[in-house]
Formats: structure tokens, sequence, C-alpha cells
């Protein structure tokens, strides 16, 4: 054992609290029990004085700084149900856009509808086309205004469709120029001269009839059974522009086939009639783009072939001649002796 603690043997019922090494360091001398004092040194000097240290202050918490999201760390911009949501809502606010667009549409074709007829059951609007001059003894046969009798979502096409029966008659009237020109290098095709002021005076004033004006009112009314009209007519116009654009000799038209082989015979009047062919081409292919443009406008409409054959059966008994002649054959059929 140490020498400066003695400890008592297992067997030795001392009390612990007698040991030298305890006694001889006694409170009253004011040192400190157990905080500086070493009893493992072997130096004999006495225990260091006891000096009351202050009260240190806790040691704070090390701080942290706040951590950043990383360029690579998602960022939480909402969940998928709300995301979803919002989606929903747009759709939904978009489909109610549209319908009321229809409807805007819709009411603007009503009112226009009742301008037309707001000038009474026995009146009616003054035709204005032709725009023939006052002093010309044949008046308008027709009243046409695409602003205010169709509506603003076919104005463009029925436009488009006006300036393209006007260039179908300045081709024709061009068609008749190259004609008269053939015909006074080659006095032999006197046929081909007369068909060509057929042509002329027959379709410019037919295809306006025919086929603008049924188209004409199939948008202003949306008429089934002007649309049919339309489609028929203006289907046999068409194979007649793609004839026109052959030039099959005789016939009057200065198509290819005649173009080419009067530039053999007379190089300036060839170059006249391949200009006419040229137009005749461009008649055919705008005629198959406006067929094919005017059946799609077609399909997005109410039109169907049923209310064709409804319109016409209303139109028919609507006649007053149709239900006097019908009224007169039943009338003859009743009184006919049995």
């Amino acid at each position: 054992m140490s020498k400066y603690t003695s400890f008592p043997e297992p067997m030795d019922d001392s009390n612990p609290f007698q040991d030298p090494a305890v006694t001889q360091h006694s409170s009253s001398a004011g040192y400190a029990t157990l905080d500086l004092y070493n009893p493992f040194d072997n130096t004999s000097k006495p225990p260091p004085p006891y000096e009351a240290t202050s009260p240190s202050a806790p040691a704070l918490p090390a701080q942290t700084p706040p951590s950043r999201t990383t360029p690579t760390e998602p960022r939480n911009y909402g969940s998928y149900n709300t995301q979803a949501a919002v989606n929903a809502t747009t759709a939904e606010l978009q489909k109610k856009q549209q319908e009321l667009e229809k409807k805007a549409e819709e009411l603007e074709r009503r009112e226009r509808e009742l301008e037309s007829h707001s000038l009474g059951s026995g009146a009616s609007r003054q035709n204005n086309w032709p725009p023939l001059p006052s002093f010309c003894p044949v008046g308008p046969c027709f009243y046409q205004d695409i602003n205010v009798e169709i509506s603003q979502r076919f104005q463009r096409t029925v436009t488009t469709m006006y300036y393209f029966w006007m260039f179908g008659a300045c081709t024709l009237l061009y068609n008749l120029v190259s004609s008269v020109a053939m015909f006074c290098v080659d006095t032999t095709g006197g046929v081909g001269l007369g068909l060509a002021i057929l042509w002329a005076l027959l379709f410019t004033p037919c295809s306006f009839v025919c086929w603008y004006r049924p188209m004409y009112k199939a948008f202003r009314s949306d008429s089934s059974f002007n649309f049919f009209v339309f489609f028929f007519i203006f289907f046999a116009q068409v194979v007649v522009y793609i004839i026109m654009t052959i030039g099959i000799p005789g016939w009057g038209f200065s198509g290819w086939i005649v173009s080419l082989a009067a530039f053999k015979a007379h190089k300036a009047v060839g170059v006249i009639m391949m200009i006419n062919a040229v137009l005749f081409t461009s008649q055919a292919a705008m005629g198959v783009i406006m067929l094919k443009k005017i059946h799609s406008l077609y399909r997005q409409t109410d039109a169907s072939f049923q209310k064709a054959q409804a319109e016409f059966a209303t139109g028919v008994m609507s006649n007053q001649s149709v239900r006097q002649a019908a009224a007169n054959a039943a009338q003859g059929a009743f009184n006919a002796p049995r």
C-alpha cells in the first residue's frame, strides 16, 4: 500500500473515516477537499488553499448554418392532386369559353335574320346585285350583303367563293379573246369561236345562279338542301374546269392541247392561248380546294340529308303554285266519273 494512505486489511474492522489522510485534511484549514488535492503526489507540501472559482457561463451549442437546397434537390411545387385539379379547371373554362363563343355567333346570326325580316311580311329588301347603273332598264336581281347576312365564321369562305366566281367569268372572257386570236390566224376554227362565245354567255350567269347562290343561302340560313344543291352542281362545274384545262380541239376551250398546237403554228397566238391554259389549270385546282374546304365546313354544321329532305318537302308544299296544282289534281280526281 502507498505511504499516503493506510487502507485496512479486509479482515480489519476499523472505521475508514479515521484514516490519517482524511483526518489531516480538515475543512477548517480552508483547503479544498477534493478539487485540487492529489493524494498520490510525492511532495509533502500541504494541499493548496481553496479558491472559489467564478461560475462559467454555460457553453452555447454550436449554431449550424441554415441548409440550402442544392440544384439537384427537388422542390415541392404542389402535389399531383393539386396540379390535376388546376388542369381540370383550365379545361373546363376553355370548354365554357367555346360554348359562349358559339352562342354569341348564334345570337349574331339570329339578330341578322331579325333585321332582314324587320321590314314586314309584305316588304323585302331592295335588290343590290348585280350593281347596275340607275339608267339601266334592267334592275338588280338579288340582294347580297356578306357582312350582314353571313355569320362571321363563314364570311371569309363566302367572299373567297365570290371572287372565285368572278375569276371564272374573267377566264371565260379571256378564252373568248384567245379564240378570236386563233380565228384570225386559222379561219377554219369558226366552231371553236362560236362555242367560246356560247360558254362565256352561258356559264357566267348560270354558275352564279346554280352553285354560288345555293352556297350563299346555305351559309346564310344553315340550309341542308342548299348545301346538297351546291355540292352536286359545283362538282359538275369542277369536271368542266378539268375539261377546259385539257383543251379538246373544237370544243371552244383554249386548253393545253389546243395551245400547244397553236404555238407550233403561230408563236404569238400560242403564247396567248397558253396563258389561258394556265388560267384554266389554276381555276380547276382552286375549284377542288374550295370543294373540299366547304365540305369540311358542312360537316361541322348541323346539316344532314334528312334535314335536306324535310326542307325540300316544306319548300314544295309552301309554294302557292304547287299547292294550287295539287288541289286542282285532287279535285279533278274526286270529280272524275266512276
